[in-house]
């Protein structure tokens, strides 16, 4: 086969095309496609609907008429919502917290979108992994509004902290006309605003079924763009015999790449390691000895010991090797084509007969004789007992002890549900549990050490008890945020009876309950057991809890003539956490407590953040913060008394320290 080289180009870099395909990896729903003048069909973009996802809704935008598709009803609606900033605070919450000092994990109870804006400063760009288990619009389950103003208010009259009115979040029946549309109006937005906490090379799984798998995979395309899709695992679960047609047991995720192009570039590849290659290892060496090196006795051994590991076992995959001899389990039935198609084409004799072995159809693996042999001695190509038969590939277990993980898992909702409730003292406290070897080999196959793992639809809290076990196993330090509705729980269910009244609640207990039964398991482990517990609230201060109906003019009048803009009853802890997560800090950042001239000013990693809640600030207070040089200074307006000159020296000196040390100060008040 002759190998052609790649013609030099000798045009310059078409800067225009680069810069489109940036533009694409940010806004990848904008690339459509139309015909030219000529009736060719060519990339085009869309450029109102660029506006509006920059948050400009032109006459031409909002004149189209929408059809369903990815332009479903509401989808315009929908890019308004995600626009809306939001004006909530995420509460701390000490009590329900394990080892609040030391963690760096987060729970969240609250609605996902809400909280999904709160986070994009704190973690713009720094999460590994989103894994969720959203909704399966089955037609009668728990679904999110559909009103396209998803407010703080539409939240806080579900989690009961405004006016009792008797608002219910409605479920999605099959017989309403909007069905698949209202299922979509609550997915676009959380997906929207989820993808932009992803790392480059983040990845997003999404577990889904039948009902709405094709919607989510349009859905998807629009939001992360189709060139980053990686992959539909398929997850056989039950049979159900009592099925009209067909038993349908299986589920499926979707795995999509923040950037694909960029994991090329970087070159990474995902491997995982097969489960029970180390207890075969030591078993292999008892039956060797034992049976003083008879292969086939050792043979008949590993295959009593195969027949032990059923479908959903994670050890199942090394059950493909079925032969043994001094260097352990090995298959000899691996294909030996080129990958794709016409590849090099060379004679190869068989070893014994001497005659040219069968081609293989799409050509040799090895690009050359020379090569093909080389691996002949290193004894990896097996050949078949005449030259009719195209030689193989062997392979050993104990030389491979990597795989790629494949698409097709069995792994048996029974045995998630039979987990779960051991780890409740008997109790059934939650349907239909993911098990946590699923969501242990994602996590363990697509993050590494010190990586951020998120699901935003935590339900039984799976995801956190995964990436606690891959941490407590291996030492390492990934770090978990889970957020999940507080949907309350029946009065007359088996959760509630047991002081369970929201889901919430189970899903904080469920993590708690992991990390002792980890440290049972794993006693030598220093992995983290805790989690920072926040609730979804109304703002702290008062010019934060404006409505979007407000008008914009009376408002900065308000705030303007506004002598304390802290609410009343607002606490000093629930104001710092406000102040920290709306600068862009993380919410698991450690804060230390100083005391300059008589004044308590709160430092954030390592004095890159000051906060000052004092009411009375001091030159003298003011001087000593700026010694310090943080990267920010963030005090109360209350704190100047109403003395301007003193407000506006400080900001003079800031900006005048910031420009003798070359590095940006900034100083900011609420």
């Amino acid at each position: 086969m002759t190998h052609k080289p790649e013609v030099m180009s000798g045009e310059s870099l078409d800067i225009a095309a680069q810069r489109r395909d940036q533009l694409k990896q940010l806004f990848p729903g904008v690339f459509t496609e139309t015909k030219d003048t000529g009736g060719n069909v060519v990339s085009s973009i869309d450029f109102e609907r660029l506006k509006a996802e920059l948050g400009t809704f032109s006459d031409i935008y909002e004149g189209r008429r929408e059809r369903y598709g990815m332009e479903w009803p509401g989808k315009r609606d929908c890019m308004k919502v995600i626009q809306e900033p939001s004006r909530a605070t995420l509460k701390p919450c000490s009590d329900e917290s394990v080892d609040w000092d030391t963690t760096k994990n987060l729970f969240i109870e609250g609605d996902n979108l809400e909280v999904l804006k709160l986070l994009q400063k704190s973690y713009y760009g720094k999460v590994k992994m989103i894994y969720i288990d959203p909704p399966y619009n089955t037609g009668n389950e728990f679904i999110y509004p559909d009103n396209y103003q998803e407010t703080l208010d539409t939240y806080l009259d579900y989690a009961g902290m405004l006016d009792d009115k008797g608002r219910k979040f409605a479920n999605n029946t099959a017989s309403e006309g909007r069905y698949h549309t209202k299922w979509l109006n609550m997915m676009f937005p959380r997906l929207f605003t989820a993808k932009n906490l992803l790392r480059d090379d983040g990845i997003i799984v999404i577990s889904i079924d039948d009902n709405e798998v094709t919607n989510l995979r349009n859905l998807c395309n629009d939001v992360f763009g189709e060139e980053n899709f990686a992959a539909t695992l398929v997850w056989d679960r039950n049979r159900k015999n009592d099925a009209k047609y067909f038993s349908v047991g299986h589920e499926y995720m979707l795995v999509y790449f923040k950037n694909a192009g960029y994991l090329q570039e970087q070159g990474k590849i995902f491997r995982a390691p097969k489960e029970g290659v180390d207890e075969l290892r030591e078993l292999f060496e008892e039956w060797r000895v034992k049976n003083n090196e008879n292969w086939d006795s050792v043979r008949e051994e590993l295959l009593n010991y195969y027949s032990t590991i059923s479908d959903d076992d994670p050890r199942k995959p090394i059950k493909r090797f079925r032969k043994v001899d001094e260097n352990g389990p090995y298959r000899d039935d691996g294909n030996i084509n080129w990958p794709g198609g016409n590849g090099p084409k060379y004679e190869i004799l068989h070893p014994k007969t001497k005659r040219p072995c069968k081609l293989p159809t799409s050509g040799w693996r090895y690009p050359n004789s020379l090569r093909f042999w080389e691996e002949f001695e290193r004894g990896r190509i097996v050949f078949g007992p005449d030259e009719t038969t195209v030689p193989r590939i062997r392979t050993n277990l104990f030389e491979n002890q990597d795989q790629v993980m494949t698409s097709v898992h069995y792994s048996y909702a029974q045995t998630a549900t039979n987990e779960f409730v051991e780890l409740f003292n008997g109790n059934r406290v939650f349907d239909n549990p993911k098990p946590v070897s699923d969501l242990f080999q994602l996590v363990r196959y697509l993050t590494e050490d010190e990586d951020i793992v998120m699901d935003f639809f935590a339900g039984s809290a799976t995801t956190a008890h995964a990436t606690m076990k891959i941490n407590a196993q291996n030492g390492e330090k990934r770090k978990f945020i889970l957020v999940q509705l507080p949907e309350k729980c029946d009065e007359k269910s088996i959760p509630y009876s047991l002081g369970y009244k929201k889901i919430s609640d189970i899903s904080a207990d469920r993590i708690r309950k992991a990390a002792k039964r980890l440290s049972e398991d794993f006693p030598q482990s220093k992995f983290d057991k805790g989690f920072r517990y926040f609730k979804l609230s109304e703002s702290n201060f008062k010019g934060w809890r404006a409505t979007r109906e407000e008008n914009v003019s009376q408002l900065q009048i308000a705030l303007e003539l506004a002598v304390n803009n802290v609410v009343v009853d607002a606490s000093q802890t629930d104001i710092l956490y406000e102040i920290l997560l709306k600068a862009g800090f993380e919410p698991t950042e450690s804060i230390k407590k100083l005391v300059l001239c008589g004044k308590c000013v709160f430092s954030v990693a390592h004095d890159a953040l000051l906060i000052c809640l004092e009411d009375q600030l001091t030159t003298e207070l003011i001087d000593a913060v700026i010694s310090l040089e943080p990267m920010q200074f963030i005090c109360l307006d209350k704190g100047f008394q109403g003395n301007d000159q003193l407000k506006a020296n400080t900001a003079q000196a800031f900006k005048a320290r910031s420009q003798d040390s070359e590095a940006e100060m900034v100083f900011k008040v609420v």
